[in-house]
């Protein structure tokens, strides 16, 4: 009787997962490599060269998938995930999916085909709370989003926090009218706008929000038809770094000088973001810490599959500029 790849996970203790990555050279503690090649001896078992060769390279692969490359946050973070995939010998696979649950699923089933060793992924919110724990063939860390709690390993900023402080720091300039365009379509969008909704709270201040597409026409639309109306806001919060573009953009089309008519803050400190006259108040993000800390809970989880599922939250930085100045 032939013996599988079965076998040797049976004599080695340990899942078949863990024998091909131990055999194909991917990331497993010394020990646990050592654990399956004593397993490989005892069992006499000789692999399909073939076959040996599909899982190596496999376990060279990483997937990433984010929800818009367009937007420089991704781009940044994609470029700390490839960094980090380098140093470790491994390669990279990028799929943008514009924020859609149906391309977002059509790139999980190319993930299971191409047989990544994981998935760095930034989803919507419906794909996160549909994403179970072991409903797929290989450990996904989430970026940016949250998922339900103790499914997935995840790195993500302390968005609630990060609105708050952008709510105190208009309130300390002594505007009151504050409004928050958020995206409609992730949890990140959602912990912005409940901080910026508690923030007001707490100041007794009256919250005022509405929701768009997280991109810039989107949110140039949104900001514009609201800042047409009577009673606009004074101050605008938006959350991302192309939402905060298009409201700029909105303001320069009905001629509402910044800070003097409307008062502008949001997130991503990207450069075009200092360059503007005057230049706007923003929450910097951790970008190559958030790629560097996925691809490590990716690396931990692979070497240990059977580990509590691990949530790192990190801080953003705030700002501020001449946008968000009282005149």
């Amino acid at each position: 009787m032939s013996v599988g790849i079965r076998d040797v996970a049976r004599a080695a203790g340990v899942s078949t997962a863990t024998v091909s990555r131990a055999l194909g050279r991917g990331p497993v503690s010394d020990a646990l490599r050592e654990q399956v090649e004593a397993a490989v001896r005892a069992t006499g078992y000789r692999p399909n060269l073939s076959a040996r060769r599909l899982r190596s390279q496999a376990t060279q692969t990483i997937g990433l998938i984010v929800a818009d490359i367009r937007n420089p946050f991704f781009t940044a973070v994609s470029r700390a995930v490839e960094d980090a995939a380098y140093q470790a010998g491994m390669r990279v696979i990028l799929c943008n999916t514009d924020e859609d649950a149906e391309r977002e699923a059509l790139y999980l089933r190319l993930m299971q085909e191409e047989r990544v060793t994981g998935v760095i992924f930034a989803p919507t919110r419906a794909t996160a709370q549909a994403m179970r724990a072991g409903s797929l063939d290989f450990p996904v860390v989430l970026i940016d989003r949250s998922g339900p709690p103790g499914a997935h390993d995840s790195v993500v900023l302390d968005n609630a926090a990060a609105s708050a402080a952008l709510v105190d720091h208009l309130v300390a300039q002594g505007y009151a009218r504050i409004g928050g365009v958020f995206g409609s379509t992730s949890s990140t969008a959602q912990e912005r706008r409940a901080g910026y909704e508690a923030a007001m709270g707490r100041h007794g201040l009256e919250p005022a929000a509405r929701a768009c597409a997280p991109n810039a026409l989107a949110a140039e639309a949104e900001a514009g038809r609201w800042l047409a109306e009577d009673g606009r806001p004074e101050a605008l919060i938006l959350s991302n770094g192309l939402m905060l573009m298009g409201a700029v953009r909105a303001a320069r089309t009905l001629a509402l000088p910044i800070p003097g008519a409307l008062a502008l803050a949001g997130f991503d400190n990207e450069p075009w973001t200092e360059l503007l006259d005057p230049g706007l108040t923003v929450i910097e993000q951790p970008v190559a810490e958030i790629g560097a800390q996925a691809m490590s809970l990716l690396f931990d989880r692979l070497k240990s599959p059977d580990q509590p599922v691990r949530k790192v939250v990190l801080s953003g930085r705030t700002v501020l500029r001449g946008s968000t100045r009282k005149p």
